[in-house]
């Protein structure tokens, strides 16, 4: 049996690949532990700086796996099994990029869009699937879509259950980029190369920001940035920039 997660690291690119292609990658229990005990050792590996998010076969993935038996009820059931996922995710010190193809759906599409960057291929879709099934969006897509797409347009998506389509994905700020999905896995490296190259404790403090600004007032968001900044302008790193700028060369950032 092939193992349900993939997980590579080349050099400060990690990859996280969902392995279930013949269940359009729905996620079960042993997915699910993979992704976990992926998350922990991205989290604690000092070198890695972005992660790729992707699945293998026909499309991203289909969300949760139906045939599971469920002992529990289905709020201790996401809650023991999906939010140190979502969580670990959105609070990791790494920028994650979701490369999307095929189609996100359930909480596959939860998994996707709460990574801070997304990319998607042209033919491919976000889908609220849950409508059909008589259920609404779990996993945080209600405070996901609502937060992309407002009000109105997250309410219609959910109660139609449609898929959303690579370019309207786009113009609503679900995505950052569409490609063709033959260029997709190449222009979606491409992206975390230049994440890569950048300085790792910038990006993680703008990655905290970007997600604390939603409980925020303006006053606050600029006590929040300043109290980032201060951290940053005395690393080695800001040294560095600077240094970089006077010199005008390419800076060397190392995480310090």
């Amino acid at each position: 049996m092939s193992d349900p997660l993939l997980f590579e690291k080349d050099g400060a690119i990690a990859r996280v690949t969902l392995n279930r292609p013949n269940a359009f990658n729905a996620m079960d229990e042993a997915m699910r532990a993979g992704f976990r005990q992926a998350l922990n050792t991205i989290n604690s590996d000092d070198d890695i700086r972005a992660v790729i998010l992707s699945g293998a076969g026909r499309g991203f993935c289909a969300g949760t796996d139906l045939s599971e038996n469920f002992d529990d009820s289905t709020d201790q059931f996401l809650d023991r099994e999906y939010r140190p996922i979502l969580n670990g995710v959105a609070s990791s010190s790494k920028i994650w990029i979701a490369q999307v193809h095929g189609s996100a759906a359930g909480v596959g599409a939860a998994v996707a869009l709460n990574c801070d960057l997304l990319t998607i291929a042209d033919d491919a879709s976000i889908y609220m699937a849950f409508a059909a099934i008589g259920l609404v969006p779990d996993g945080g897509s209600t405070w996901l879509l609502q937060r992309a797409m407002g009000n109105k347009l997250a309410l219609q998506a959910i109660l139609e259950g449609r898929k959303i389509p690579a370019s309207e994905a786009l113009s609503h700020g679900l995505a950052n980029a569409v490609h063709p999905a033959a260029s997709l896995a190449a222009e979606t490296e491409a992206l975390a190369n230049r994440i890569a190259n950048g300085a790792p404790l910038a990006a993680a403090a703008a990655k905290r920001l970007i997600r604390a600004m939603d409980g925020l007032s303006y006053e606050g968001a600029i006590s929040a940035e300043a109290k980032e900044q201060a951290l940053l302008s005395v690393s080695k790193d800001a040294k560095e920039g600077v240094s970089a700028f006077l010199e005008k060369r390419r800076p060397v950032f190392r995480g310090a």
